[in-house]
């Protein structure tokens, strides 16, 4: 016997009851809100005629005709005066609505435990929070607590911390660093670790705000996102950390979601990306994210220090220039890309003059992912040829005005082998990964406002943005497709955005020589070598 599918409201109608049930849930609610009086009024009447009936019963039956005349002789002299059923019907009402009130009596403050953690927090911050000379200090040993923080705290279900607002003397040195992460370690230490911890300090009114921040959500995976040419999100942030919202899909719903925008192009003042991290810390999660949002509307050149073959799902897709992993491969691309961006100068600098607009040939943006320079570095030293970093110092410097994008990726073991000129123009930065407060300020130029998450997924950490605040950030799931270990839902996401164009087969190299032999193996062939060469290579003068 065949098996009857299911009615269609069964199998795909899920998502519209889930809509179904929120609406109606939002009209009771806001139906709730508006008739709350007639509800009191209600309420008030039923307790008072409960109480009449109460009253009647426990009157004696040989008192109840006495009741009953007075009633009555009462409803006569009401109906009788002027208004006297108007005034009647107001009293009536206005004693049903005093009985039907809310009488749910108020939390006066915390518990016993509430009180006991709120005391031990203030007992620690004393030695950072007062001096020998104030003769009234707000914090001394057995003092009391509320003089401190007031009624400005929270607390969760399990009873810990979740907001507390410390008001602290004016003469504590709130512009010190090094003072200010003593506190924030005190607070965090006491009001229980495994959580991430913000801190807001008004040093105009001497208030500090702790927050326990909410995890930043790790189901939104690699997909178009509705941005405008020359804007990329880097990844999602809090909801009160940035202004903008976009739409995404995470998992089988769509919401909005705060993402933090990197702009570059003519007008962007942080033209140039450094991303640093540990290894499995989500950095090539996160070069990955951006080449697939970059060929959306530009070209990719691609040079893999590390050599583990995470970008070869690229090669031979539309816009992707090449995919070098190789010595050799990494120094022609990146002298191709210096000359292309002298050529992109010029031939702007040419238009401007004559008056027309810019060619069309460089009006297509040029992104250069540059993945582990370091390890490229070493082996160009043993070899004694030219660090590939040099090569970058053209796009670094001209890259805002030719339409490149340079984005460096490299470890923290691997930070000081970073040259000058691409620690100064990669003014956009990211950390990912598991790192302490000094090794975020070493990279971001600052410390975060908050306190390193107990548990770090991949993509999860820093970014900032020039001279902007420091912003949590995690970046969408973009893994490898040919990974054996991703998910099925996550490899069809990636492969969905990549443009068009065959993989590329990597041709087999001839034995020119025994001494070419180890070179030509150890690098991969370019990709789409066509689009490098179509240009000229060297700038007219």
């Amino acid at each position: 016997m065949d098996r009857r599918p299911l009615p269609r409201i069964l199998s795909s109608g899920s998502a519209s009851l889930t809509r179904s049930r929120e609406i109606a849930r939002t009209a009771a609610d806001n139906a709730t809100d508006v008739l709350h009086p007639l509800i009191t009024v209600t309420r008030g009447l039923r307790l008072l005629a409960g109480a009449g009936r109460q009253k009647w019963a426990a009157t004696p039956r040989d008192r109840r005709g006495h009741v009953l005349f007075l009633v009555a002789a009462c409803v006569l002299v009401v109906a009788l005066i002027p208004y006297g059923p108007l005034l009647a019907l107001i009293t009536v009402m206005g004693a049903a609505a005093w009985r039907g009130r809310d009488r749910t009596p108020a939390d006066t403050g915390p518990g016993e435990a509430g009180t006991a953690r709120l005391q031990a927090l203030y007992e620690a911050l004393v030695p950072h929070f007062s001096v020998p000379e104030d003769p009234a200090p707000s914090f001394s040993h057995g003092g009391d607590w509320e003089k401190a923080f007031g009624t400005s705290y929270a607390f969760d279900g399990n009873g810990r911390l979740t907001r507390l607002q410390v008001s602290y003397p004016a003469y504590f040195t709130d512009g010190d660093p090094a003072a200010r992460a003593r506190v924030e370690q005190v607070l965090h230490a006491k009001s229980g670790r495994g959580r991430e911890y913000h801190f807001t300090w008004d040093e105009e009114s001497n208030q500090l705000l702790m927050t326990v921040l909410a995890a930043l959500p790790t189901t939104i995976a690699a997909q178009r996102f509705v941005t405008a040419p020359g804007e990329t999100v880097l990844g999602f942030t809090d909801a009160d950390a940035v202004r903008r919202t976009v739409p995404v899909q995470d998992g089988d719903e769509t919401r909005d979601a705060s993402p933090v925008i990197w702009r570059t192009g003519a007008r962007s003042t942080e033209p140039h990306l450094l991303i640093a991290g540990h290894p499995g810390s989500g950095a090539t999660t996160l070069m990955r994210s951006l080449a697939l949002q970059a060929l959306q509307h530009g070209d990719v050149l691609v040079v893999e220090g590390g050599g583990s073959g995470e970008y070869g799902f690229l090669a031979g897709r539309d816009g992707v220039l090449a995919v070098e992993r190789g010595l050799g491969g990494a120094l022609a691309t990146l002298e191709w890309a210096a000359h292309e961006t002298e050529r992109r100068l010029i031939a702007a600098n040419r238009a401007r003059q004559a008056g027309h607009p810019e060619p069309d040939d460089i009006r297509r943006p040029l992104w250069i992912l540059l993945d582990r320079p370091s390890a490229l570095g070493h082996l160009a030293a043993a070899d004694g040829r030219q660090d590939p970093q040099e090569l970058l110092e053209v796009p670094l410097r001209h890259g805002r005005a030719a339409g490149v994008t340079v984005v460096v990726s490299e470890q923290f073991d691997s930070l000081d082998g970073l040259t000058a000129t691409v620690r100064t123009h990669t003014r956009a930065r990211a950390v990912l990964g598991p790192a302490d407060r000094e090794q975020v300020e070493a990279v971001l130029g600052t410390r975060p406002h908050t306190t390193p998450p107990p548990d770090v997924p991949p993509g999860r950490g820093y970014t900032r943005l020039g001279g902007g605040p420091v912003l949590r950030l995690q970046v969408p799931a973009t893994p490898d497709p040919y990974d054996d270990a991703t998910s099925e839902a996550h490899r069809q996401a990636v492969l969905d955005l990549l443009p068009g164009g065959a993989p590329a087969v990597e041709e087999a190299v001839p034995d020119a020589s025994p001494e070419a032999a180890p070179e030509a193996a150890g690098e991969s062939v370019s990709v789409h070598t066509d689009q490098l060469v179509k240009t000229p290579a060297v700038a007219e003068g």
